[in-house]
């Protein structure tokens, strides 16, 4: 499995048997989509969904099997949202043998149940600029204590070509208050079930 990182909450998986772009509203924050015709296109809110050429759209809770890859998504409350409200959707992903968990924009208190149906995570990609709009680092490092995941991916941080609604926190800040010093920082991380550690790390994918 490779991943790259092309801004905000955007990330490119691709797989032995398909391409998945997760959150790729960049067109509205004065950077280029990158989905292409091929590949399945993940939404975390349907507010920031886009009809797009992607040969698999998907916005909505719900299972789903496309191309060998396992895809379940998790109705949560948004970040900020109403009380007993839904308006996110966390993804678990199962491809080439490893279990990807993207967080998108919620509320950091996930239910026993939903921590039940995201299960065991290798990989979990989590944004954590704050100030209101997203997850902050407080509320990064209570879901990491409860995912136990083997690898995080930090995205939605502060970058000064990326038009953010709200003004997100420096990576470096973000950094320090997590107390947790990058394995890596990789341009494209070519990753194997193999290559996972037993202990929680963390990776920097610089922006494409």
């Amino acid at each position: 499995m490779e991943l790259q990182y092309f801004g905000a909450n955007c990330i490119k998986l691709v797989t032995k048997t398909a391409s998945l772009t997760v959150d790729d509203n960049l067109s509205d924050l004065g950077l280029k989509s990158v989905t292409k015709s091929e590949d399945i296109a993940l939404f975390s809110s349907q507010q920031n969904s886009h009809a797009s050429d992607a040969r698999l759209a998907i916005d909505s809770p719900g299972e789903y099997e496309v191309s060998d890859i396992s895809i379940q998504g998790i109705p949560a409350r948004a970040h900020m949202g109403e009380p007993k409200t839904n308006g996110a959707i966390v993804y678990k992903i199962i491809a080439d043998n490893m279990r990807i968990g993207v967080l998108g924009h919620i509320d950091p208190d996930l239910s026993d149940a939903q921590l039940e149906s995201l299960g065991t995570v290798d990989v979990l990609i989590v944004p954590v600029g704050g100030h209101g709009y997203t997850l902050d680092p407080v509320g990064v490092l209570k879901l990491i204590k409860k995912i136990e995941p083997k690898l995080v991916i930090p995205t939605h941080y502060a970058d000064k070509s990326v038009k953010y609604e709200v003004p997100q926190l420096e990576l470096s800040e973000v950094l320090k208050e997590l107390a947790m010093e990058p394995k890596d920082t990789v341009a494209k991380l070519k990753l194997k079930a193999a290559d996972l550690s037993e202990t929680t790390q963390l990776i920097i994918l610089e922006r494409q």
